[in-house]
This record gives structure tokens, sequence and C-alpha cells, in this order.
């Protein structure tokens, strides 16, 4: 599979499942808050990491294939969980690539320029998230 944009889907995708998207974001942050509160900010801030649309992107996902094949007249069920699959991993190649990430931000982010800091650790988290993908290929 290659790394893609598809913009087609944004037509597809419908204002409710945005909604349902921005509705698990949301709570998610604002349980993070919550936690961070009580906590302090570097347990909140586990909990933030957490891909906080993921479990309704797969759901949805799921649903939009399973539509897909129906429409052909063929049960598309598994092929919903494989799509799902795929987004899950990509969730966790990114988040590997995140961390890499907010590790360069927390050595390098005090006594150095926040945009020289910022640039470099997304620059390295972009590389280190499509080496992760090149590599899962390729397994």
């Amino acid at each position: 599979m290659r790394i893609q944009v598809d913009l087609s889907v944004l037509e597809q995708t419908r204002w409710y499942e945005y909604a349902t998207r921005f509705l698990f974001g949301g709570t998610i942050t604002a349980i993070a808050g919550i936690i961070a509160g009580k906590w302090g900010p570097g347990i909140g801030g586990l909990f933030l990491a957490f891909p906080a649309i993921l479990p309704a992107s797969a759901t949805l996902i799921e649903n939009h294939e399973k539509e897909k094949k129906e429409k052909l007249g063929l049960r598309g069920t598994r092929r919903g969980r494989e799509a799902a699959s795929i987004d899950a991993a990509g969730a966790a190649i990114g988040s590997i690539g995140l961390f890499i990430f907010a590790l360069l931000v927390w050595q390098f982010g005090s006594g150095h320029r926040a945009g020289i800091v910022l640039l470099g650790a997304t620059a390295a988290w972009a590389a280190v998230s499509v080496l992760c993908w090149h590599i899962r290929e390729r397994a």
C-alpha cells in the first residue's frame, strides 16, 4: 500500500460522523485535562497522547467499507475490519513518531530556539513515521 492522500472521502463523510469524531476528541481531551489537574501535566499528557479520535474513526471506516461492499451485493464485514485495522496500524506508527517528537522537544526545548526545535521535531516525527510504515510494509 502506498501512502497517499485521498480528498474524495471528504465527500463521503456525513456531518454527524464529523460530530462524532469531534465529540470523542473533545471528551478525551477534557478527561486528560481533569487528570492533569489532579495528578499533574506529566500524567495528564500521557492520557492526551491517546489517539482521541481513533475509536470513532475505526468504527466509521469499518461502516464505510462495509456499505461500499453491500452496495455491490457482497458482505463487507471482513473488508471493513481490515480497513479499520490498517487505520489502527497507521495510528500506532504515528504514535511512535509522536514519541520521537516529544522526546526531542523535551530534550532540546529549553535552552534552544523554540521554532528550530519544533521544526526539527516535526521533521523527525515525519521521517520516523514514514520509515516505520516502510518497515511494516516490507515485513
